[in-house]
């Protein structure tokens, strides 16, 4: 575990974090992706800078913005009856898509942009974000309708029930220390806090913040564990601690922003989608995002 720390040490100083002439918190353009942006989501950045996300001119397509901060068409469309909402990518540079209208979690080839079934369950409402952990992944699927969700754990292909009769469950993310699971409800405005078992299972339901107005939508973590999570409705993403307290709100330009993910060459970039604009956001925070420089200590 020491080899472990001193390694991200060294990154981080390698990555230059010390900087402090750099404005913080400062909500930025940073690129149009088109008007078509009622259901952009699903930001995730791969190990070469690359910012991918979903639906920016059509449903089922997926987007992308190169290191160099140029968009394009990734995928056109996604097979017939797939939608895909959250991505998250993994060490070896795989997307894993949340798909709620095929319920399924698909995996893309990044370089053949080839599109598989990673898993289906018929019994889950619409997968809607996704995190994963090691060889696990966790999956948050809400019930717009009634106003419930559930949990998922995939593993090895298979869908697994964690949690049911949950609120609308939506935002999901793993503590850098992989011991704690948060997850959000939307519509009851409040953050959960789950102790990660051994076997993946969660236990210790928790409290961790709730709000009196506005919904949530996304969160991630950055390296320090303070979670970032946008307040959809409310036009502002929200710093809070692993202890619930709230460190810092970033005012954006939009309203409606659906999610979040860490880049740029430090990795201390957050990007953000919006839904009621024609960009995608960007601000700069202290640390770097916990997916970064995860993907680059495993990087092959």
């Amino acid at each position: 575990m020491r080899t472990i720390i001193n390694f991200i040490t060294i990154l981080i100083v390698s990555l230059g974090l010390s900087n402090c002439q750099e404005e913080l918190y400062i909500a930025q353009d940073y690129v149009y992706v088109g008007e078509f942006t009622e259901s952009l989501e699903g930001p995730a950045v791969d190990q070469n800078g690359n910012l991918y996300f979903v639906n920016p001119d059509h449903k089922g397509a997926i987007g992308v913005v190169d290191q160099n901060g140029v968009f394009s068409i990734f995928i056109d469309q996604l097979p017939e009856g797939s939608t895909a909402n959250g991505i998250r990518i993994n060490q070896n540079g795989e997307l894993f898509m949340a798909d709620y209208t095929g319920h399924n979690i698909l995996k893309v080839d990044p370089e053949t942009k080839e599109v598989s079934v990673y898993s289906h369950s018929e019994n889950a409402n619409q997968p809607n974000d996704l995190t994963l952990m090691d060889d696990i992944i966790y999956a948050s699927d809400p019930n717009w309708n009634q106003g419930t969700g559930n949990v998922w754990k995939i593993q090895n292909g298979q869908f697994e029930n964690l949690l049911s009769n949950m609120g609308t469950t939506n935002g999901i993310e793993v503590s850098p220390d992989q011991k704690t699971l948060y997850i959000n409800e939307s519509v009851q405005r409040k953050v959960w806090a789950f102790t990660i078992n051994p076997d993946g299972g969660l236990s210790n339901k928790r409290e961790l913040i709730s709000f009196e107005d506005f919904g949530m939508d996304g969160m991630r973590c950055d390296i320090e564990g303070n979670l970032y999570i946008t307040r959809h409705g409310k036009g502002t993403v929200v710093k809070v601690s692993p202890s619930g307290e709230i460190l810092k709100e970033i005012i954006l330009k939009g309203k409606k922003p659906s999610n979040i993910a860490f880049g740029g060459t430090k990795g201390r970039t957050a990007y953000v989608t919006l839904q009621d604009r024609g960009y995608i956001e960007q601000f700069k925070v202290e640390a770097p995002g916990n997916a970064f420089i995860k993907n680059r200590i495993n990087l092959k």
